[in-house]
């Protein structure tokens, strides 16, 4: 059966899609966008299927888009032809993705988290950067770490700029969200080593010692680690600055945590 044609940039399904660039519609539809068809052969080979699967015009035919079709039907998906103008339109991008799905979001509960799956994880405090927040969930996919746990007032992990920014690894990685509160009752009973990243620490960061699995705690990009969190950490380290800049990026300054800690011997 042909895939149902959508050519009306009006039509209630391109305005309820183009709404997820809203965080409040995202809230309310518990769904989110993702763009390309890479992402969403990621997103198959997780076991996640697309609630919705909107193939452009210019779509050429090819093997994962055949299965993309085939396994969003099967789930109870609807898959949806469109023209180049409504793929412009949802996007917000004058030379879009050729093939776009809408997925259900999916936050692995703290109660949820088994340590000992992974050498290490990272938390993020206050998080405000959708793009420093997507390259962590990718760096941390990459890295083999276990999951990425937002605490307070976060950016939302499945806004369009940050799921581009994780390339496909927001399929891959565990997410979870939790006030400081919960956190740090939960963080009681973590096994391994809890360390904390703050400017004013004395401890370089190779040169503390780490049990795993490890627990990495970042803050804000401005403010850093609040002093309730780097409180509640075993150790606090710091990266040193050795040239003028006074501060890393977030996304570096994980990266170089998590490869430090799953590095080590």
């Amino acid at each position: 059966m042909a895939d149902r044609l959508i050519t009306s940039l009006t039509n209630e399904t391109v305005k309820a899609v183009r709404a997820l660039h809203m965080r409040k519609e995202r809230e309310a539809t518990g769904r989110f966008l993702a763009e390309g068809l890479k992402f969403i052969g990621e997103a198959l080979d997780q076991g996640r299927t697309p609630k919705l699967l909107l193939v452009g015009e210019d779509a050429r035919p090819h093997p994962l888009l055949e299965r993309a079709r085939a396994e969003t039907k099967a789930a109870g998906g609807e898959v949806v032809a469109v023209t180049h103008a409504i793929l412009e339109k949802i996007s917000r991008r004058e030379n879009p993705q050729t093939v776009l799905g809408v997925f259900e979001q999916v936050y692995t509960p703290l109660s949820a988290i088994e340590p000992g799956a992974a050498p290490c994880w990272v938390a993020l405090e206050q998080a405000r950067d959708p793009g420093n927040l997507g390259t962590i969930i990718r760096t941390a996919d990459a890295a083999g770490c276990g999951g990425v746990i937002l605490i307070g007032d976060c950016v939302d992990p499945y806004s369009v700029e940050a799921v581009r920014a994780t390339m496909g690894s927001v399929f891959a990685v565990a997410i979870a969200r939790a006030t400081a509160a919960e956190f740090l009752a939960w963080r009681q009973s973590w096994p391994g080593s809890v360390i904390g990243t703050r400017l004013d620490a004395s401890v370089d960061y190779r040169g503390a010692a780490i049990q795993r699995p490890a627990l990495i705690l970042m803050g804000n990009e401005q403010a850093g680690l609040t002093d309730a969190l780097a409180a509640a950490c075993d150790v606090n380290v710091k990266i040193p600055m050795r040239g003028r800049a006074d501060s890393l990026n977030l996304a570096i300054a994980t990266g170089i945590m998590v490869y430090a800690v799953t590095d080590e011997g």
